[in-house]
């Protein structure tokens, strides 16, 4: 399945263990996840020398193409609450995971919309069992 997994870049990396995680699992699954380098903790200068309108319109077009977004919001980010809802508007499902006991914007867990499902994790691994149920839920 192609999944556009979505993260904080600049907004903090301070979940980046578990971006990297979600995206090994994604990988390990034989997902195709053309986002996985976000997760990366070399991401910061990998996209720096990438133009804002090229990653626009690269990441509009990979969450066209995708089947799925799964996004990790624990760490609030402009870019990726614009992305759920770009995804959202081409009738994509979209997973939020964040941590438990954080807080989330009210945009993202008060939205009603059909294809929104946010879940709150414990650890790593519980994300993980919690992503594979929903991307499983959808085959």
């Amino acid at each position: 399945m192609n999944i556009y997994f979505a993260c904080s870049i600049t907004g903090g990396r301070e979940f980046e263990r578990v971006y990297q995680d979600l995206t090994a699992a994604l990988v390990m699954d034989r997902h195709e996840v053309p986002t996985a380098h976000l997760a990366e903790s070399t991401v910061l200068s990998l996209e720096a020398v990438v133009a804002p309108r090229e990653i626009y319109e690269r990441d509009v077009t990979w969450i066209r193409a995708a089947r799925v977004v799964v996004a990790e919001v624990s760490v609030p980010s402009h870019g990726v609450g614009y992305e759920i809802g770009f995804a959202l508007g081409a009738g994509k499902p979209v997973l939020c995971l964040f941590q438990e006991g954080r807080k989330i914007s009210k945009m993202i867990s008060g939205n009603p919309h059909s294809q929104l499902h946010v879940m709150a994790y414990r650890d790593s691994g519980h994300a993980i069992e919690l992503m594979r149920k929903f991307l499983a839920d959808l085959e």
